[in-house]
């Protein structure tokens, strides 16, 4: 299965979708944050990136999905800031902070930190937080394509993302991995200050779905092209987590590719939330499981 990107570099639609994203960081609305501020000039809105990207790590990751990993692991990048930022972000310090060991690359640097993991081995290119930086990514693409990339991209997002953005993606992004954290506006606006995270999340996963399908995989076990949904357990999350299962299989689809978490722990600033400071218990996770399946769920990860 050739990768998306090459299709729409040769037929021009990564260049028409280059130059619509580039528009759009004069007057930043890419996120539902809508900070309408002029990133090319270098101000910054809530992401706090202006019009650079900014990267904190990258490398074979081996932590992700075995679909993703395979045998030399996902080519991951980190990148700075977030348009999310929920309290217990496990990466606080790198998506909240005005962090100074960020790292600012330009499109031929990205360009070739891409080709560099997939030279490496790496299965994929994995853009962790990416919604932010639509334009910046879109532009490396052309640079990485001329130097021999030819893996899939997958867009690792918090699902917090506009449907008008993801369209600009449409045919170039393989595989979409958004999370769903929250179905209820209150934990949304408690725990990331974005009451409309559940609507918002709701339609970017369903235009996911849109573009690419069911997670597609080849002979050697690995992802090729769809849709990965990741859900992380949260303590008194229950109600939440049917809700948001129920969800997946009647309004996405039953063969939706579903990796269920249970490693929430105690970071960022949740300790100033007292129902944060717990733990996920093994039966909750299996009853997390037992509902995807009644569901209809069956595609989980490890299961």
């Amino acid at each position: 299965m050739v990768s998306s990107y090459l299709t729409a570099a040769k037929s021009g639609l990564l260049a028409q979708r280059i130059s619509q994203s580039q528009q759009l960081l004069k007057n930043c609305n890419l996120c539902p944050r809508n900070c309408n501020v002029d990133r090319l000039a270098g101000e910054s809105g809530l992401c706090n990136t202006g019009a650079v990207a900014k990267v904190s790590s990258y490398g074979a990751h081996f932590g992700e999905e075995a679909v993703l990993v395979g045998k030399r692991g996902s080519g991951t990048i980190f990148f700075c800031g977030c348009s999310l930022l929920c309290v217990f972000c496990q990466n606080y310090d790198i998506s909240h902070a005005k962090n100074s060991s960020c790292l600012p690359m330009d499109e031929l640097q990205l360009a070739r930190l891409m080709v560099s993991l997939q030279e490496q081995g790496c299965n994929n290119i994995n853009l962790v937080t990416p919604g932010h930086l639509v334009p910046q990514i879109l532009g490396a693409l052309p640079h990485a394509v001329k130097n021999g990339l030819k893996v899939p991209i997958v867009y690792n997002s918090s699902g917090y993302d506009k449907v008008s953005t993801l369209k600009l993606l449409d045919g170039i992004i393989d595989i979409y991995m958004p999370d769903f954290k929250f179905w209820s506006a209150h934990s949304a606006k408690r725990y990331a200050n974005a009451k409309n995270y559940p609507e918002t999340a709701q339609k970017a996963l369903k235009e996911m779905h849109r573009q690419v399908g069911d997670l597609k995989i080849n002979k050697k076990g690995e992802a090729k092209q769809g849709l990965i949904v990741r859900h992380l357990l949260m303590p008194g999350g229950a109600e939440e987590t049917d809700a948001i299962l129920k969800f997946l299989a009647k309004e996405i689809s039953v063969n939706c590719f579903v990796n269920i978490m249970d490693q929430y722990r105690v970071a960022g600033t949740a300790r100033q939330f007292p129902e944060l400071n717990a733990v996920i218990y093994a039966e909750e996770y299996q009853q997390a499981i037992q509902k995807a399946k009644k569901y209809g769920l069956t595609r989980l990860n490890n299961s």
